[in-house]
């Protein structure tokens, strides 16, 4: 049985918590309590504080994860894909030419402009995957249990969809927008880190500016090369295991 919803209000309480500031900040972000709970009780201050966690893990502008809370999901799927050895895809995207949309048409068409790459990577993903918004003008994609096969597809769907939507903005004017893709599978069975995977990614968009923008680099499992930095993960956590067997 669920007590929060029944438990007597504590008026004294929320004032002294002093939750203004707090309600301020969640309607501001469009939160609104729920309606079946009563101002004052203990149901109510968890949904505000709920409501605090989820504002704190979204992307203002767009509604996607934010740094914060991307940087907790990749971390959890490095482990994910160490223990169970499954494939994952890390995606990261940068907006072509995106400096020159801000000076040329302001912010405000720069932030439209975000804002339809944003829809446009939700269309794209599964419910399973993060999308977030990691920069001011990149994105990053984790993909779990996404197969090697599928990969060049999935990353062409994005930069397809992205290319194929010109974006409205202030004036009614449209403006074809592109973007640059870099992809890498996390090392299957090995204990790597989120910094590594990230930094095979980021090599792979490099590659895909270098190569003239709206392309799409991934390196492939095969040709992936297990660094010195994660077999020293390797070796410390098999050393670690022993120790715990011998004690």
């Amino acid at each position: 049985m669920n007590t929060l919803s029944t438990a007597p209000p504590d008026t004294e309480l929320a004032s002294a918590l002093r939750l203004d500031v707090a309600l301020n900040l969640l309607s501001q972000a469009g939160w609104q309590a729920p309606v079946s709970v009563t101002p004052g009780t203990v149901a109510w201050l968890q949904a505000i504080v709920d409501g605090l966690c989820d504002v704190s893990s979204r992307d203002a502008l767009t509604g996607l994860a934010n740094r914060r809370q991307f940087e907790a999901a990749i971390n959890r799927e490095v482990d994910r894909v160490a223990r169970n050895g499954e494939p994952a895809l890390l995606l990261v995207l940068d907006i072509d030419h995106f400096k020159k949309v801000n000076d040329t048409h302001g912010h405000a068409a720069g932030d439209e402009v975000i804002k339809a790459v944003a829809l446009a990577l939700q269309e794209c993903v599964r419910p399973m995957d993060t999308v977030a918004r990691i920069g001011g003008e990149e994105f990053a994609i984790i993909l779990p249990n996404c197969p090697p096969a599928f990969g060049q597809t999935v990353a062409e769907r994005i930069r397809k969809k992205i290319e194929g939507k010109p974006v409205a903005i202030i004036g009614g004017e449209a403006l074809q927008v592109t973007a640059s893709i870099g992809g890498a599978f996390a090392p299957q069975w090995v204990r790597s880190s989120a910094v590594l995977w990230s930094e095979r990614a980021d090599q792979q968009l490099y590659k895909a500016k270098a190569q003239g923008r709206n392309q799409t680099c991934l390196e492939m499992p095969p040709l992936t090369v297990v660094s010195a930095e994660e077999k020293g993960l390797l070796f410390a956590s098999l050393t670690q295991s022993e120790s715990n067997t011998t004690e």
